[in-house]
């Protein structure tokens, strides 16, 4: 997660636009809570994937971490807070916005992105 939050915090600060074309699961959803909404574009491949943070125990066994997931649930901007609530919130399966859903919250980035996703 912390190269994600470097990446887009970089991104955010250079004043960049950024394009949604295909799967952003897991860390990569961190977009829509370090980029401003209005410089964000999605195209008709756009997917967003959230599930819960994930530790390591001291087996080495992946786990829910509450904290982790916490963390990660007040990062997400309101409108992206409602929907995962909507959904059930985080947990150890992931959950999918796409589609109609996502073009709700997001502005299309223009049919010259979207080439080929027929």
């Amino acid at each position: 997660m912390g190269k994600y939050l470097l990446m887009f915090a970089a991104i955010r600060d250079s004043g960049e636009r950024v394009v949604i074309d295909g799967s952003c699961f897991s860390a990569c959803t961190l977009v829509t809570a370090m980029i401003p909404k209005d410089r964000v574009c999605i195209t008709g491949r756009a997917v967003l994937g959230f599930h819960a943070g994930w530790a390591d125990d001291r087996a080495g066994n992946r786990v829910i971490s509450m904290e982790g997931t916490q963390l990660l649930y007040q990062m997400y901007p309101p409108m992206i807070r409602k929907w995962i609530a909507h959904h059930g919130g985080l947990g150890p399966n992931i959950i999918v916005m796409k589609g109609r859903e996502l073009a709700s919250l997001y502005r299309s980035c223009g049919p010259e992105y979207d080439v080929g996703s027929q």
